[in-house]
């Protein structure tokens, strides 16, 4: 009777607590465990499910996100990290793109995409970070890889926006991974960084500006903080008619969701009525779907708001 081979349990429970129970052919090996062991373990039915070739995981349901980016990183190499939309998720920023995991890998590596991952040869291995076995590229370098897989502007300009606007990184940065990555599809990126330096961060403001542009309204000055005469801090707009005293602001239904979004919101409102201004808020949608009506209610303020004197506000550039 053959001898029944025995692996080290305790190192096999280190490795699957540290990796979110996502295991390599190797590592099973290492433990001790026969290769035709993992091999019935790994049939349909099995304790064990194959998730990418020489990748496990050894319960069963269905995969965790973390469990995936622990597989991909497994299935890449030792020197990959997380990059594009999945890592812009890690960053707990909001992402276009379809539900796959973009690896980087230095370019003297050979990988194949497969399954759930897309491996992306690189001369530049980005400034990474790491959440426990998770490594993911800086916030700019995962924009920058992002917006070379968006087809739609749209997307690419959320990205950006997000990442800016959350302070996750600078413009000045997505700028520089710009220039070092790859000329090829990076028009959406240059476009889109255009429009966020003019001061403008959102995707809904981007078409609230081209409307503007297209129409004979005065352009406004995007994304100014107002401060009144004697001190008092306003707080934000995202358009301004300084000549006017008029302030547009593109208002997101899941911002005002929230108790304490809709409270800033209203106490705004009402120190720009206590300081003359004329405000009006917008729902996206309406940019698209009401314009004409939109346009008529600034036109009106605009020029109701130029028949009275100037309002004593001041602007700043309030661009995060």
């Amino acid at each position: 009777m053959p001898k029944r081979r025995v692996f080290d349990e305790l190192q096999l429970r280190r490795i699957l607590a540290a990796q979110h129970q996502v295991i390599t052919r190797g590592q099973a090996l290492a433990s001790g465990i026969a290769d035709s062991t993992v091999t019935v373990w790994c049939r349909s039915g099995g304790k064990w499910q194959k998730l990418l070739p020489g990748v496990y995981l050894t319960v069963t349901g269905k995969p965790t996100a973390e469990q995936r980016h622990v597989a991909a990183l497994l299935y890449a190499g030792a020197d990959s990290v997380i990059t594009g939309p999945a890592a812009l998720r890690l960053h707990r920023l909001r992402s276009p793109g379809p539900d796959v995991i973009d690896v980087l890998i230095p370019w003297a590596v050979k990988r194949q995409s497969t399954g759930f991952v897309r491996i992306h040869r690189t001369r530049h291995m980005p400034r990474t970070y790491q959440t426990g076995q998770i490594r993911f590229a800086h916030a700019a370098r995962a924009v920058a890889d992002a917006a070379h897989g968006f087809t739609a502007l749209d997307d690419v300009r959320a990205a950006v926006a997000e990442a800016v606007q959350k302070q996750a990184c600078s413009i000045a940065e997505i700028g520089l991974e710009l220039e070092r990555g790859s000329a090829r599809d990076s028009a959406h990126l240059r476009a889109a960084l255009a429009e966020v330096s003019d001061g403008v961060r959102s995707v809904a403001e981007v078409r609230f500006r081209k409307r503007i542009q297209r129409s004979d309204l005065p352009p406004p000055a995007y994304n100014a903080f107002l401060r009144a005469a004697d001190g008092t801090d306003i707080g934000e707009v995202d358009a301004w008619w300084a000549d006017a005293g008029v302030a547009a602001e593109i208002d997101s239904q899941e911002y005002h969701f929230y108790r304490a979004g809709w409270l800033r919101t209203d106490a705004k409102h009402s120190r720009m009525l206590k300081h003359g201004i004329l405000p009006h808020h917008f729902a996206p949608s309406r940019i698209d779907d009401d314009w004409p009506a939109v346009y008529d209610e600034l036109r009106s303020s605009i020029e109701k708001g130029r028949e009275r004197p100037r309002l004593p506000i001041v602007a700043f550039a309030a661009l995060g």
